[in-house]
């Protein structure tokens, strides 16, 4: 269903069209003029204008161009009984969807407005995926441990200094340093992401310093480096551990001096770039061991940011647990979903070895396996599923018989609608699942 405006000032034209959309479930409102339509827009969100174009005052091409400035996202098709290619041509400059010849039949106009229709519905579902998708999680934490972070790193973001970034694999990392750079003086220049993990010792070499023609086999071509391509910008270098010793040697390099030279050439090449490195390991102790060097490690221990596992942000699950649930489902083409009570216990049970990048692997599995829109718990993986159910055996075999009823009174009250649905599950009559609820608490 869509909400149509009709502007048309013949009365019987702009009737009959409000009458057969609304006949088509749609909502239709009708106006005389383009100043009323303009007045109904500013009032009434409207996703579709079908308005004339030969009329008084103002004519339709006009408010086209009056529509398109304030409501952007609203669709017009102009209809016309006096059509030339230079009228068609102007409405398609200036915006239209389409461009229609009166006298047209109701059938023709409903093929058109139906395919406008779908075209917008999808422009919204893409808008409100990159909405989704773009929001960041970590930014509406609850844990006062990353309420921490966060705020020492917005601080740190207005300097230059060097941020080290640390944490277990999949914490978000990658995240934060975007976070930070959108948060700094640099946000408008580029932010540079160099993946340590990737290539071979001579490609990540090329990668980030760049390399001339025939610098080695294979090499071209001039190519700039991704350091380069961070100038006065932000370069991010993820498991930055995984750099090789002599990689190691010339990027302490840049860190001292901004200064570099691509791979086969003699000239220096200086740039200003904020440097944020990450890794999952702990550096001080790959120091101790000899695989990395230490006066590149002193250089870059400037800050020093730890993200904290999720188990260690617990409270954070369940909304991250729906924000991902949100994006997945746009993402796979589903309509929005739930999760059932014990799919969320078990969520927020798990301890997440593998963090936010696991939780956010089991919603997508969850999504696409579900045969409903209610994920329950078996939709999850079975790691998730299997840890939940061994949590609450223990519970059922530690726990005193009232803490067993307790529990389960308060499971099937938040999986039933009404207090007399879940007295039928419970099989006792709602008089006394209401003294039972009252006696622990639970109103």
């Amino acid at each position: 269903m869509a909400r149509l405006l009709i502007v048309d000032d013949e009365k019987n034209i702009r009737r009959s069209l409000a009458m057969f959309f609304e006949s088509l479930g749609h909502k239709a409102q009708a106006v005389e003029s383009a100043r009323q339509a303009l007045g109904a827009l500013a009032e009434i969100p409207f996703d579709l204008v079908l308005a004339d174009y030969k009329m008084a005052e103002m004519n339709g091409l006009e408010l086209l161009v009056e529509v398109k400035r304030t409501h952007p996202n609203c669709l017009v098709i102009l209809m016309t009984a006096y059509a030339t290619v230079e009228n068609a041509v102007a409405a398609m400059k200036a915006g239209a969807y389409d461009y229609v010849t009166k006298p047209f039949l109701l059938e023709q106009i409903r093929h058109i407005v139906e395919r406008a229709i779908q075209l917008q519905n999808l422009r919204l579902e893409n808008r409100a995926l990159r909405q989704a998708i773009d929001e960041d999680p970590l930014l509406a934490s609850r844990s006062p441990s990353m309420l921490r972070l966060l705020e020492s790193a917005r601080q740190a973001a207005a300097s230059d200094a060097i941020l080290m970034l640390t944490g277990e694999s999949g914490t978000g990392k990658n995240i934060l340093a975007r976070q930070i750079h959108r948060w700094s003086p640099r946000e408008q220049r580029p932010f540079v992401v160099v993946n340590c993990t990737t290539l071979s010792e001579q490609l990540l070499e090329s990668e980030l310093f760049g390399h001339v023609r025939g610098a080695f086999t294979g090499a071209i071509k001039d190519k700039p480096g991704r350091l380069e391509a961070a100038a006065d910008g932000t370069v991010f270098l993820d498991e930055i551990a995984d750099l090789s010793s002599a990689l190691q040697a010339k990027f302490l390099r840049f860190v001292q001096e901004q200064s570099f030279e691509r791979v086969g050439d003699d000239r220096t090449i200086r740039i200003d770039a904020r440097i944020i490195a990450a890794s999952n390991r702990d550096l001080a102790a790959e120091v101790a061991a000899h695989r990395f060097r230490d006066d590149l490690f002193y250089r870059l221990n400037v800050i020093t940011l730890r993200v904290p596992p999720l188990r260690e942000r617990a409270e954070d699950i369940p909304a991250l647990a729906e924000w991902l649930l949100k994006a997945a489902s746009l993402r796979n083409r589903r309509p929005p979903m739930k999760l059932a009570p014990a799919a969320a216990a078990a969520l927020s049970g798990y301890h997440w070895p593998g963090n936010v990048r696991e939780l956010r692997n089991a919603i997508e599995r969850a999504v696409v396996l579900s045969r409903s829109d209610l994920i329950t718990a078996e939709d999850l993986p079975d790691s998730v599923f299997r840890e939940a159910s061994e949590a609450r055996s223990r519970t059922a075999h530690s726990a005193t018989l009232d803490e067993v009823e307790r529990e389960h009174i308060t499971r099937v009250l938040a999986e039933s609608a009404t207090l007399e649905e879940a007295a039928a599950v419970l099989g006792v009559n709602p008089t006394t699942l209401w003294r039972k609820r009252k006696r622990y608490g639970l109103e």
